[in-house]
C-alpha cells in the first residue's frame, strides 16, 4: 500500500468506517486553489465531505464562499463559519419555509437558492416579504445535462426578468452544472464547455444590456471547472466538490486531473473465507455508494485482481487468486468508485495524519434536518 496511506495501528478502528487522510485532503485543496487560480475564484460544493473541519480548512486558504445542495449542508456550512452560501437547490415545498427560517437565524449571512419555476419563484418571494427578508435568487441554467434548469434562451431570460420583478427577491446570477460532460480528454471536453458557454455568455449580456445585474456565475463541477479556470468573465466562481476527497471513479475517466489524490477510503476486515478462492469483508452496500456498477464499487490497492461477485447489505465477497494469503481479520483499504455517497453512509469520519489517528469529524450534514 502507498506510504501515503500509512495507518499505525489500526485495531482501533471499526470497520466498515471511513477513514480521512487529513494530509492528502490539503494537497487536494491546494491543487484546487492552483487550479482556479486564487480562492476568491472558488465556491466549492460542500456535498462530498459535509463536515465542518473541510470547510475549515479551506477558509483557513482563504476560501470563503461555499455551495450546498440540502439546507442542513447550508446549516453546516453557517456553524462554520462560512458567510457566503448559495444553496444550489430549487425550493419547493416546506422548503421554503426553511429557507425562510434560516434567513432569520443567521441574518448575517448572505444566502441566495436557485430557481426554474415562476410559480415557486413567486412563492417565495411571498413568503419572503411577509417575512419582512430578501434573499438572492439564481437562475438554474440547462447547460444541457436535463436534470433542472432552463436552457439559455427566451424563456430563461424571462424568468430572470420575473425574478428581478418579485418583491423579496434580489436577482443573483446564473447557476450552470453540465455534469454531462465525461469527454477523458481534457481538450474534447474543453471545447464543449467553450460552447456551451457562448449562450450562457450572450443571455448574460443580453440581461445586463436591459439594466439587470448578473453579479454571479457560479459553473460546472470538477470535471469541468479546470475548463472554467481558463476563462475571464466578471463573477465568474468555480464550484468543484468532489475533488475534495476525490475518488477512483474520475481518478480513472479525467488524468488530467493530475494532484488530486484518493483521500477518503473504505477500512474494512475479512470476516470469512467461504471458498479457496473467495474473501468475504464487511463493507457491504451500507457502508459502500452503490451507484457504481455492481463490481466497480471499489478498488482494492492490494488485490489487484480482485473480482467482487456479490454484495449485500453487509458482505462484499470478491474472488482472488491471492485468497490465501488473507485470513478471517485481516484489514486492508479500498477506494471508492464515487466517494461523495459513502459520506453520507457514514456519521463519523476516522481522521489520520502521519500514519496516526489524530481526531473524528462529524459528518455533521449527512441528515437532512439539523435545526431548521
Amino acid at each position: 500500500m502507498d506510504r501515503r496511506y500509512l495507518i499505525n495501528d489500526p485495531n482501533h478502528l471499526l470497520s466498515p468506517s471511513l477513514v480521512v487522510f487529513q494530509d492528502l485532503v490539503a494537497a487536494n485543496i491546494d491543487r484546487m486553489l492552483e487550479i482556479a487560480g486564487g480562492p476568491e475564484r472558488l465556491r466549492p460544493h460542500c456535498k462530498t465531505h459535509k463536515t465542518v473541519e473541510v470547510v475549515q480548512m479551506q477558509m483557513d486558504r482563504g476560501v470563503t464562499k461555499q455551495k450546498a445542495a440540502t439546507i442542513a449542508e447550508a446549516e453546516m456550512l453557517a456553524a462554520a463559519g462560512c458567510r457566503d452560501i448559495v444553496l444550489a437547490y430549487n425550493l419547493v415545498g416546506p422548503n421554503i419555509a426553511r429557507a425562510v427560517a434560516f434567513l432569520k437565524t443567521w441574518p448575517e449571512i448572505r444566502f441566495a437558492a436557485t430557481a426554474d419555476d415562476p410559480r415557486m419563484v413567486t412563492e417565495l418571494g411571498r413568503a419572503l416579504q411577509a417575512a419582512g427578508l430578501t434573499m438572492d435568487l439564481l437562475l438554474d441554467v440547462n447547460p444541457g445535462r436535463d436534470r433542472t434548469g432552463l436552457p439559455p434562451g427566451d424563456e430563461a431570460a424571462q424568468l430572470y426578468q420575473h425574478i428581478a420583478a418579485t418583491p423579496g427577491l434580489e436577482p443573483g446570477g446564473f447557476h450552470i452544472y453540465d455534469g454531462q460532460h465525461h469527454q477523458s480528454d481534457f481538450a474534447e471536453r474543453l471545447e464543449a464547455v467553450t460552447k456551451e458557454w457562448k449562450c450562457i455568455r450572450a443571455m448574460r449580456d443580453r440581461l445586463v444590456a436591459e439594466g439587470l445585474p448578473v453579479p454571479r456565475l457560479i459553473c460546472g463541477g470538477t470535471p469541468t471547472f479546470p475548463c472554467y479556470a481558463t476563462l475571464d468573465a466578471p463573477g465568474l466562481e468555480l464550484s468543484p466538490g468532489t475533488c475534495l476527497f476525490h475518488d477512483a471513479g474520475y481518478g480513472d475517466k479525467f488524468p488530467d486531473l493530475t494532484g488530486f489524490n484518493p483521500a477518503a477510503l473504505i477500512l474494512t476486515r475479512v470476516v470469512s473465507r467461504p471458498t479457496t478462492q473467495r474473501v468475504t469483508f464487511d463493507c457491504g452496500t451500507k457502508s459502500v455508494a452503490s451507484d457504481p456498477p455492481m463490481g466497480q464499487r471499489l478498488v482494492f490497492p492490494e488485490i489487484s485482481d480482485a473480482q467482487q461477485v456479490l454484495h449485500n447489505e453487509e458482505h462484499l465477497v470478491i474472488e482472488t487468486a491471492a485468497a490465501d494469503r488473507w485470513r478471517v481479520g485481516d484489514w486492508t483499504l479500498a477506494i471508492p468508485r464515487h466517494v461523495c455517497p459513502c459520506t453520507a453512509l457514514h456519521r463519523e469520519l476516522y481522521v489520520i495524519s502521519d500514519g496516526d489517528l489524530t481526531g473524528r469529524w462529524q459528518v455533521a450534514a449527512r441528515d437532512r434536518v439539523l435545526r431548521v
